[in-house]
């Protein structure tokens, strides 16, 4: 006998003799027993076991496949990497094939022989463990779990549209938005896109350099052009050539700064300083900022005739509180994504804790809700992320549920994106959220464009 840890597996069974049976069959595994949905579930969320073997007919009716088929659809939703082996009788091939089709792994006809279930188990268990190991190596490669926006907002929507039309043109994009709303994601989709994506992406934040350096830092400089210019460097613009080079908080560029930039975008030729060349660049502009550029101009702190070659398109991004639906889609995302990375395994998030954050309204945006999901990942006790690791008030009672018979047009919309986000994309809870059936929620998603 060795020290090694034996792997949980989850038998739901309400006959305690079959029960105990298969205890003792599987006895390589640690087995964990449930004799209805509630344990059963109780259990998955106690000791996320990679590999269920379950029995359809369960209580309170277990002439009934009802519970079963309920608590499968509970479980791959609340874990859908789970391996679900469904028990059924020797005549029920109709469930058996319904079962598969909502995304069981295997089906066995009791009675069984253990020898063979075990084989399929152990099948199961390397299956889950090769896709965790293909995951992993998906992180190390591409660390952002969203390498590119995640939103169900029909704004939001509209705003990717928006770039996806200018992408392929020369124009120069103008994104506005508050701090956090994925200015910069937006910027390298736009990037991603063009015909430009085999070049450079460079980006330079206008407000982190300080003044006297920022001119070199655009425009590059000569060998001796001042004390300690060791050498000729070229700067950020030229760098950027035949790509993309974004601007971030142009708002905040000097006063002195923004004449050479006008002239630049007008002849598209640079020079550097200390320099007697004029050097040719192409590359796309795309800047970015979070205040009113227009206010800015009335003040007189930015050039009017800067601000319209810059605004040839303009794309503003709405809020994470104004994008209904994002914010449980997206903490989702995050979850799985700190999860993977803190080699915490499979984490979900209660219903609690999805009611407390589409309460907040996230002034800091996507990158508060980032930082506040990853601080919970990394302090949740167990596989279940609740309200107090979240750190949120929760929403008030009449926010908890939502009942879209209750809901008028004008609402309809709102509610199942809300709805969606909170089911993580899951049309069946989505449905029993909103009291209606799933053929109507079908229905509903492609009367309102909502995929």
């Amino acid at each position: 006998m060795t020290g090694e840890k034996l792997r949980p597996l989850l038998i739901v069974e309400d006959d305690p003799a079959l029960q105990k049976q298969l205890r003792w069959s599987f006895d390589k595994f640690d087995a964990l027993t449930a004799s209805d949905r509630e344990n059963a579930l109780v259990q998955l969320h106690r000791h996320n076991p990679a590999v269920v073997t379950m029995d359809l007919g369960l209580p309170p009716d277990a002439d009934s496949v009802s519970e079963g088929f309920l608590l499968l659809e509970q479980i791959l939703a609340t874990a859908p990497e789970t391996k679900v082996i469904v028990l059924t009788g020797q005549n029920d091939q109709a469930n058996a094939l319904r079962a598969i089709a909502l995304g069981a792994y295997d089906f066995f006809a009791k009675p069984f022989e253990p020898e063979l279930l075990t084989l399929t188990i152990d099948r199961a268990f390397r299956l889950f463990d090769l896709q965790q190991e293909n995951r992993r190596l998906q992180a190390l490669q591409h660390p952002a779990a969203l390498s590119g926006l995640l939103t169900r907002d029909s704004e939001m929507l509209r705003t990717c549209r928006t770039i996806e039309k200018v992408a392929n043109t020369n124009a120069t994009v103008l994104l506005l938005g508050e701090s956090g709303t994925g200015k910069e994601v937006l910027a390298r989709g736009l990037h991603e896109t063009s015909s430009r994506r085999a070049e450079r992406f460079v980006a330079i934040n206008c407000a982190a350099i300080p003044d006297n350096l920022l001119e070199s830092e655009l425009f590059g400089y000569e060998k001796g052009a001042f004390t300690g210019a060791a050498k000729t460097t070229i700067g950020k613009i030229e760098c950027a050539n035949g790509g993309t080079l974004m601007l971030d908080e142009i708002g905040d560029l000097p006063h002195s700064l923004q004449a050479k930039l006008l002239r630049f975008l007008q002849e598209r030729v640079v020079e550097r300083l200390g320099g007697r060349h004029e050097i040719p660049v192409d590359v796309r502009i795309v800047c970015a900022t979070h205040q009113d550029l227009k206010a800015l101009i009335k003040d007189g702190r930015f050039r009017e005739d800067l601000y319209y070659r810059l605004a040839e398109i303009v794309v503003t991004i709405p809020p994470l509180r104004a994008r209904a639906g994002d914010a449980a889609l997206l903490a989702h995302a995050f979850v799985q994504r700190f999860a993977t990375e803190q080699n915490r395994g499979n984490m979900n998030l209660a219903d609690d804790a999805i009611r407390a954050i589409e309460a907040h309204a996230w002034p800091g945006n996507i990158r508060e809700l980032e930082n506040c999901i990853k601080r919970a990942v990394i302090m949740a006790d167990g596989s279940q992320i609740t309200r107090e690791d979240i750190g949120l008030q929760t929403a008030d009672d009449e926010n908890a549920y939502i009942d879209l018979r209750q809901v008028r047009d004008d609402a309809e919309r709102t509610a199942v994106a809300t709805a969606l986000g909170r089911a993580n994309g899951n049309l069946a809870r989505a449905a029993e959220m909103l009291g209606i059936s799933r053929p109507t929620l079908y229905d509903i998603m492609h009367r309102i464009g909502l995929r």
